[in-house]
């Protein structure tokens, strides 16, 4: 009877043992869950002010592109009107130039009629002060005179006849040419007189004629 007391006490201390196991196994399991619910709720608050950070980085750089958007279509139009106002008055400084020649001819206009020297010395005078300024300031330069070797970049043959020259003459200009500095904006309208071969020709003057055309 006693070893058979002695094996239920047996079992008894087993069970006794076990369940601390048990609770501290469960103790355990409620600490990793609770850390675990801890994380996720932390991670839910950091993905909520990650989100809310994103949004107002979102408002501010679409203010930005929109302020940039506005101004660079303040820009275009800015610039489309300076391009504008820049092609209306960009003759204004030769008009104003313009202004004292146009003066001076309604002056010889509104001079007395019976005293014809004095109308074309004014005229004269007026034509004279207005190359002068347009040479001058704008770097207009007339050109074609009678005798002048023919040169096809530069003058423009009204017509032709044979005559005892050696090389292609302008024998009379019909119109001056003129020129902006280097470029030519009206030829020079001439009559040009051709070699009729009566006349032989001087190398001189061809290689005169060469570099002429050259230049």
């Amino acid at each position: 009877m006693k070893e058979k007391k002695s094996g239920h006490q047996s079992n008894k201390e087993q069970d006794i043992q076990c369940e601390p196991v048990e609770s501290q196994e469960a103790d355990t399991a409620n600490e990793e869950m609770l850390e675990s619910e801890q994380v996720k709720s932390e991670t839910v608050e950091n993905s909520a002010d990650r989100i809310s950070e994103l949004e107002k980085e979102n408002t501010v750089l679409k203010d930005q592109y929109l302020r940039k958007v506005a101004d660079f279509d303040n820009y275009r139009k800015r610039m489309i009107k300076e391009k504008q106002e820049a092609f209306d008055y960009a003759n204004t400084n030769l008009l104003a130039d313009l202004l004292d020649s146009l003066d001076n001819f309604d002056r010889a206009l509104e001079a007395d009629a019976s005293d014809p020297a004095a109308i074309k010395q004014g005229i004269e005078m007026t034509k004279t002060q207005l190359v002068n300024m347009l040479e001058s300031k704008y770097n207009l330069i007339g050109y074609g005179q009678k005798g002048d070797v023919f040169d096809p970049n530069i003058h423009e043959a009204i017509g032709s006849m044979q005559g005892a020259v050696t090389i292609p003459t302008c024998s009379e200009i019909y119109l001056k040419g003129y020129k902006l500095k280097d470029r030519v904006i009206r030829h020079a309208k001439v009559m040009v007189t051709m070699p009729d071969g009566s006349v032989e020709e001087d190398k001189t003057d061809t290689d005169s004629v060469s570099e002429e055309t050259e230049n």
